[in-house]
């Protein structure tokens, strides 16, 4: 599972703060604070055939996230809209894109984790490539990490930030076992997330999916929750034990880098029989045609 290079994000057009420049010239500051101490907040957005899905519940949570970092300034959504647009003009980009959209708190005067040394800010980066959904959607593997993922009185996971260690541990413990992704647990022993996605399993024609307790408030998960009510499918959030997902019928994961995506064996053993579930189909064909109705247009 392993992304690979697409020539088509050879000559990138790169926005910092309203500057387009070509990836290869683009550049942070060093005194900039996501580079001093990941003190940043981001957000992954899809572009489909010229509209960003749920684009205004992301621009949301970007600035939720910034308040709850006490930034001095935040862009409005208007002037972070305006510059994706120009990102994506400059680049000739319709569909079939990922964005990453990063607000840091800024440049400090001199190195140090004290917010009071930021004096320029915010930085805004708009970073758009050609990228498909990078899930296989015949079926992933999963291996427990050992790495616990962060409750609310530790590091709250509402805050989407862009401090993402736990995550790149947990991802290179599952790369030594040979499997696509890492399920992360919490600091009870239920499951929290993957390293990268939320995660929804099945018994019994019921699907389930954790709570926000250690894990973000994930935009692709609720609209899978919506959906659920649309083409009545019962849902329940709840503590999910590994029990349950060694158990379960059918299990996936979501989110916008890679849609939904069937989870097919976890730590070595079957899930289901192995194959691409019922429900799991029947939901990424629902939200397939959401993507395809709906979204804020920015170009023609």
């Amino acid at each position: 599972m392993l992304q690979t290079f697409d020539e088509r994000n050879r000559n990138l057009q790169i926005n910092i703060n309203g500057c387009l420049l070509h990836r290869d010239e683009a550049g942070v500051s060093p005194f900039d604070s996501a580079v001093q101490g990941g003190d940043a907040v981001w957000e992954g957005l899809r572009l489909y055939q010229g509209k960003i899905f749920k684009l205004e519940r992301h621009l949301h949570r970007l600035r939720s996230s910034a308040k709850a970092l006490a930034f001095a300034e935040i862009p409005s959504d208007q002037e972070i809209i305006q510059e994706i647009r120009r990102t994506l003009e400059a680049n000739r980009m319709r569909d079939g894109v990922h964005i990453r959209l990063t607000l840091t708190r800024g440049e400090k005067i001199t190195s140090g984790m004290d917010p009071r040394l930021n004096t320029k800010g915010p930085t805004v980066i708009v970073l758009a490539e050609f990228k498909l959904p990078v899930y296989d959607k015949e079926g992933l593997s999963l291996h427990t990490s050992s790495i616990r993922r962060f409750g609310p009185d530790t590091l709250d996971p509402k805050i989407h930030h862009c401090n993402l260690l736990q995550s790149i541990l947990a991802k290179i413990e599952a790369n030594h076992a040979g499997a696509d992704d890492a399920l992360m647990l919490d600091q009870r022993g239920y499951v929290a997330e993957t390293n990268a996605t939320h995660l929804f399993l099945v018994e019994g024609g019921t699907l389930h999916t954790s709570r926000t307790i250690a894990c973000p408030e994930g935009i692709t998960r609720s609209t899978v929750l919506i959906l659920c009510e649309r083409i009545g499918v019962p849902a329940e959030v709840s503590d999910i034990s590994l029990t349950e997902v060694y158990r379960c019928d059918e299990m996936f994961c979501t989110g916008t880098m890679g849609e939904l995506a069937a989870v097919c064996s976890v730590d070595g053993r079957i899930i289901g029989d192995g194959t691409v579930g019922v429900i799991t189909t029947r939901l990424s064909a629902a939200y397939r045609e959401l993507t395809e109705s709906e979204g804020f247009r920015l170009v023609d």
